[in-house]
């Protein structure tokens, strides 16, 4: 039995909000998790304040002068590629007074001007110019000193750019563990590489962010919340079945679903939506697939689609088309979430074409599956609220137990089980409820 020592936000000692116990089979989240402003203040500190967090891609900013400004934490950043081709990432602020300095969405420029005071920064991040500059003392290393604030760490694994707040934070590859294979599989795809396609999906959802993470990690909610799709599919001549889906604890929060029959993958797995065309296609690729790859390789990349989940804002639908999606919370009760199309880069424009319908059909914000899954965990959220100051307190606690008799027996976990869910709970606890180290 799992029994870890808590002080709720009020300051009163308690029992952990994590409740963990192997001999009765049970596993509970206490419902403040969710809903806690002080809690959500915690987390913000010692989750997303010294961790490393996804800020973007690459192929975002594939040119000298690129830029994207994106609010990340809590906090607003500048995400670009200065003149030279270097990847920068500057806190979106003036270091004359503070002003939010760049406040287009996205761009390219050689440098950053300040609206309030005409202070202007190269897209290296260095002062370049600045009014009347005769009022200042002729001071050496003024310049310097009022350059942009980097971020302390930026680093990246295949394009994909992680950044952290706490320059003490350990490297990046360590930070990723076994969720970096899954990465490269991902990244494998493409003969010429992968790209994000322009623009961005964003959206709010009124729940919090924990419950983005525990949706995508619970396939046992896939055939009743989203019957529609699944009908569908079964219309279109695709056999949908949850047998043979597995789910893996990758470390330090990190969580991954193998799906081998929820759906066909673009060039990998056909299936008869996807056109007679597609099919030759299909077969095409994966041989080209194998002679680039192995046969061994070819078939871990296409065989089997992916969700993963990279601790604690990352998420990979790697299904029938490919959706990076980042989790930004805002406060208890609301999260945005931002998403990109990662494709193949020099593909066909029809095979393009095919990719983003089949996207926008499913897991796009207007789908078959994404205005299901925001339902859903607004619903919760709704549901949580109701639950504070029961007159029960057993009331107020979330169950997530199934599947520990056959976790317990030494089996593998099953998708349609909570095994995944528990396993960031776990991290959350020790991050948050412990001393705010991974391993703590």
């Amino acid at each position: 039995m799992t029994q870890l020592t808590h002080t709720d936000p009020g300051g009163t000692p308690n029992r952990s909000l994590v409740h963990e116990d192997w001999d009765a089979l049970t596993f509970k989240v206490h419902r403040s998790a969710y809903r806690s402003p002080a809690l959500f203040q915690k987390e913000m500190s010692r989750i997303w304040g010294h961790t490393w967090l996804y800020l973007g891609h690459e192929t975002e900013i594939p040119n000298p002068g690129d830029f994207k400004s994106r609010t990340l934490g809590g906090r607003p950043l500048i995400f670009c590629r200065d003149s030279s081709g270097k990847i920068q990432v500057f806190f979106n602020a003036c270091t004359h007074r503070g002003t939010v300095l760049c406040r287009h969405s996205e761009g390219n420029t050689k440098f950053f001007q300040c609206f309030y005071h005409a202070w202007a920064f190269s897209n290296s991040g260095e002062l370049a110019a600045l009014p009347g500059d005769e009022a200042y003392a002729d001071v050496p290393g003024f310049k310097e000193r009022h350059r942009l604030r980097s971020v302390p760490r930026v680093d990246s694994h295949e394009g994909f750019v992680f950044i952290a707040f706490d320059p003490d934070v350990p490297d990046l590859q360590t930070h990723l563990g076994e969720a970096a294979h899954y990465m490269s599989l991902t990244a494998k795809i493409g003969p010429q590489g992968m790209q994000t396609v322009p623009g961005v999906q964003l959206y709010s959802v009124k729940g919090n962010w924990k419950l983005a993470v525990e949706n995508a990690m619970d396939g046992y909610h896939f055939a009743p919340t989203h019957n529609t799709f699944v009908g569908y599919l079964r219309e279109t001549g695709f056999a949908v079945t949850d047998d043979d889906q597995y789910a893996y604890d990758l470390g330090d929060g990190h969580g991954l679903l193998i799906l081998t029959g929820h759906n066909g993958r673009i060039g990998m797995v056909w299936e008869p939506r996807f056109g007679e065309g597609e099919k030759e296609r299909t077969a095409a690729k994966r041989q080209e697939m194998e002679e680039r790859l192995g046969k061994e390789l070819a078939a871990e990349v296409a065989d089997a689609s992916r969700i993963l989940f990279v601790f604690p804002n990352l998420l990979l639908f790697d299904l029938e088309a490919l959706t990076i999606r980042q989790i930004e919370p805002v406060e208890a009760g609301r999260t945005d979430v931002r998403a990109w199309q990662f494709v193949e880069t020099g593909e066909p424009d029809e095979v393009r074409a095919l990719r983003i319908k089949t996207m926008v059909s499913f897991v796009g914000p207007g789908g078959l599956a994404t205005p299901d899954d925001i339902e859903a965990y607004e619903a919760v959220q709704r549901g949580i609220e109701a639950t504070a100051d029961s007159a029960d307190p057993a009331y107020d606690w979330s169950d997530m137990s199934r599947g520990m008799a056959n976790e317990k027996q030494g089996n593998q976990g099953r998708s349609i089980d909570e095994g995944a869910m528990r396993s960031f709970w776990r991290q959350w606890s020790r991050r948050v409820e412990g001393d705010g180290t991974p391993g703590a």
